[in-house]
């Protein structure tokens, strides 16, 4: 039987904020830091660390200020073409057919 791991948009999100709190924390970074930093209110890194919801703007500066802007950088990056059908595949322009 297939596996298929199927995380909903809110548990990946929180999955963000918790791994940015624990990048913090490796960086023994106080919140009061990264927020002055990033120039992020405090509230709303509270809340992205713990919830994961914060504005792309926002999200970007506390990458910025833990060094970590380059994960972001990757987010949407064209991933290798492992096979003949991929390619064919991958000759779509457009958003429509």
């Amino acid at each position: 039987m297939i596996s298929i791991k199927f995380n909903p948009p809110g548990r990946i999100l929180q999955q963000i904020g918790e791994r940015a709190k624990a990048m913090r924390l490796v960086q023994n970074l106080s919140r009061e830091s990264v927020c002055t930093r990033s120039g992020v209110p405090l509230s709303t890194l509270k809340r992205f660390e713990t919830t994961g919801q914060i504005g792309t703007a926002q999200l970007i500066a506390i990458a910025i200020a833990l060094d970590a802007v380059e994960d972001i950088g990757n987010l949407f990056v064209a991933k290798p073409i492992k096979s003949i059908d991929q390619l064919a595949q991958s000759k779509r322009q457009r958003g429509t057919k």
